[in-house]
């Protein structure tokens, strides 16, 4: 949460776009990226640390990962743009696999 909170107090957040549905194939990717992000550092940090712990640090991992690619969208807006759907769909994704790692861990 705190990256989120910062991105919006420095940048003053992604710009609104005009045509930015909820549901299409830049969201599905969004999700799975942040899904395959979140596995990766939890699967790393689990190695030393208990499992609140390791998701606590994928999940910081994931959040600055999604931030910085709208960052990155903002500073480019002809290619790109940045979007608050693409941040929650983001966050759907590292949910689900903090989900998913939880019941494996079992």
């Amino acid at each position: 949460m705190n990256f989120t909170l910062a991105f919006v107090l420095f940048t003053g957040g992604p710009p609104p776009r005009a045509n930015d549905p909820w549901f299409a194939r830049d969201k599905y990717l969004h999700a799975a990226v942040s899904a395959v992000v979140q596995g990766a550092a939890y699967s790393v940090f689990r190695r030393d640390a208990r499992y609140t712990v390791a998701a606590q640090r994928a999940s910081l991992v994931t959040i600055a990962v999604g931030v910085g690619k709208e960052l990155y969208d903002r500073r480019h807006p002809a290619r790109r743009s940045a979007s608050w759907r693409d941040l929650a769909w983001d966050a759907v994704g590292g949910a689900g696999a903090t989900v998913i790692a939880k019941q494996v861990d079992r």
